[in-house]
């Protein structure tokens, strides 16, 4: 057990002084507004996203935004009145907002990556010319002055992939149990200060807000490069990165997230769906996870109360570093730091569980659920 409880300390110092810096959160300085703003369109897909759609609409129209700015909306067959929302705004603002009907997925697509492919051939009849595409997702409300500073930093840094990890939704108990370290987890996994530095592999995008420049699309051979991938955004980002382009991907502290997660089987849910394409679907990977989160986040508490000596003294310190680093993304999140020894192991045990759970539903074809689709092995074109 020493043994254990100093490789958990060691892996900690690491974490904390080698990797990235993932778990500070920098101010961002915005850039400095322009004077010649570029055409820019927004492309939305929405499948039963009544209860956030019209607080997403509303907020895409109120950007300040100097150049021209349009917006499509694809209603992905959806079960209950996002449609009618939507084409209700279209009609209200025709020159601001268009509707596309979906239409029935093709083999080898995920739903959503369908639903963008025909928001973008819309977008291309209607704006030709715009430099950017601004992809979101329905159930964001956008801070007013978003989309300027995405075109802002994207035309200073010649980049090709900006976005925003936008802020999720932290108001119930769960939530604040949960949210922020899913978010520290994805940090960890994708150390923002890597992803942005173009000399570095690690790609990563958020796809709450992704302002992608159209000459990449077309570089990584369109939307259709990703058509299968679950995790569409961080996929997304590793075709413009691998095809030379630069990304940047920061944290929003304005937009933020509509969408409820006020049950630990929503939080559940959210991580199952894609967690085992993230291991692609491997084993092996599976079984090194599970026992570095114990190692990492469960060995740390449990040594340091069971155990004795230098055991106890490597655990307990081990502790403490986890905790040190989950501090500021509580405070991000107006959490008290005091609960980051206990809420960050506690969290880690139920996405462990979400990711074992995952890996079970691939294998039993249920993979991907998501708005009552299974993209999964067994999922049929129709679904």
């Amino acid at each position: 057990m020493i043994w254990l409880a100093l490789l958990s300390l060691v892996i900690w110092l690491y974490l904390l002084f080698a990797r990235g810096d993932f778990w500070r959160l920098p101010n961002d300085v915005p850039p400095v507004p322009r004077v010649d703003w570029p055409e820019v369109i927004a492309v939305i897909p929405a499948r039963n996203e009544e209860e956030g759609v019209a607080a997403m609409l509303r907020s895409l129209l109120a950007q300040r935004y100097g150049g021209a700015f349009r917006i499509v909306v694809v209603d992905d067959r959806s079960e209950d009145s996002t449609g009618a929302i939507v084409r209700a705004a279209a009609t209200e603002r025709p020159t601001r907002v268009e509707l596309v009907t979906g239409t029935p997925r093709p083999d080898g697509w995920s739903g959503k990556l369908w639903a963008v492919r025909q928001g973008l051939d819309r977008a291309a009849e209607l704006a030709p010319d715009a430099r950017y595409v601004w992809l979101t997702d329905a159930d964001i409300e956008h801070a007013p002055g978003e989309l300027a500073e995405l075109v802002a930093r994207a035309e200073r840094d010649e980049l090709d992939l900006t976005s925003f990890m936008v802020r999720l939704r932290c108001v119930e108990p769960v939530e604040r149990w949960l949210v922020p370290a899913f978010i520290f987890f994805f940090r960890k996994l994708y150390p923002f200060a890597w992803a942005n530095d173009p000399k570095r592999a690690t790609a990563a995008a958020a796809g709450g807000s992704m302002l992608l420049r159209r000459t990449a699309l077309e570089r990584i051979g369109g939307i259709e490069s990703l058509r299968g991938a679950l995790i569409d955004d961080c996929s997304l980002a590793a075709h413009v990165k691998g095809t030379g382009g630069r990304i940047w991907l920061g944290m929003a502290r304005q937009t933020h997230s509509l969408r409820s997660y006020a049950k630990v089987e929503e939080v559940w849910n959210m991580v199952a769906r894609t967690a085992d394409a993230q291991l692609r679907h491997s084993l092996l990977l599976l079984a090194g996870t599970v026992a570095g989160m114990g190692l990492l986040y469960l060995l740390p508490p449990v040594a340091t109360l069971a155990c004795d000596g230098w055991t106890q003294l490597f655990a307990a310190c081990a502790w403490l570093a986890l905790s040190v680093s989950y501090v500021p993304m509580l405070r991000f999140y107006r959490v008290s730091p005091w609960w980051a020894p206990v809420a960050l192991p506690a969290a880690a045990l139920v996405y462990v569980g979400a990711t074992i759970d995952s890996a079970w539903r691939h294998r039993t074809g249920k993979g991907g659920q998501w708005k009552g689709r299974t993209h999964g092995p067994s999922a049929s074109s129709n679904t």
